[in-house]
């Protein structure tokens, strides 16, 4: 701990990276599962291909997919989307299911009802569909959003910065403080992320704390 208030600075700043990397493909990863999630809850075919796909990209090791993705897309090495590219890939393949899951459980009469009011399907699903599907689809964030937290660090390994970077100086230099800073930041972080993601889900979901 003291190594943290005595580089308070240095500090803040990987800690404002290792948020930027790992959050951000929280958010994309997010939004790319919806429609592929809803593709899957709706078509057994898409279901059939895309859960097993996703269980394979999964098991594909993060420092593998950020050495290759600089091949894959043509960027410099040192570049952030080295990280990002991968962990909207395992935000995605953490997501696909909650997301498919969650759509596939709403009960068919509040759709049938919804149809009879007139609603057509985006509405319905704005609407509907998805906010009852909230309260699974926010939990399976919550894990992807950890996960990414944990995964960052992994980037350290090519010269990218997040408390990463703490590991890997702290282990050249044999400076245990750096390394225990790094754990403690990155324990903290995804706290607070889990935290906060579960708090949007109670302000979002009123009617699930009704239920209970």
């Amino acid at each position: 701990m003291n190594w943290i208030f005595e580089n308070w600075e240095k500090f803040w700043e990987v800690t404002q990276v290792h948020v930027r990397l790992a959050l951000l493909p929280v958010v994309i990863g997010f939004v790319l599962s919806i429609p592929l999630g809803w593709w899957a809850s709706r078509s057994q075919p898409a279901r059939a291909v895309l859960f097993p796909l996703a269980n394979v990209l999964f098991t594909i090791p993060s420092i593998a997919l950020i050495v290759i993705t600089p091949v894959l897309l043509g960027v410099k090495i040192l570049d952030e989307i080295n990280v990002i590219v991968p962990l909207v890939v395992y935000t995605v393949a953490l997501m696909l299911r909650s997301v498919a899951d969650a759509l596939a459980a709403v009960p068919g009469n509040v759709v049938a009802a919804a149809n009879a009011m007139g609603y057509r399907p985006l509405r319905r699903f704005l609407t509907v569909e998805f906010p009852l599907a909230l309260p699974v689809t926010v939990a399976g964030l919550r894990v992807a959003a950890v996960s990414n937290i944990s995964m960052v660090s992994v980037g350290a390994l090519v010269g990218l910065g997040g408390y990463g970077q703490l590991f890997t100086e702290g282990y050249q230099n044999d400076h245990t403080e750096k390394v225990l800073a790094g754990l403690i930041g990155t324990v903290v972080l995804a706290v607070l992320a889990d935290g906060l993601l579960l708090l949007a889900g109670r302000v979002l979901t009123p009617w699930a704390r009704a239920g209970r």
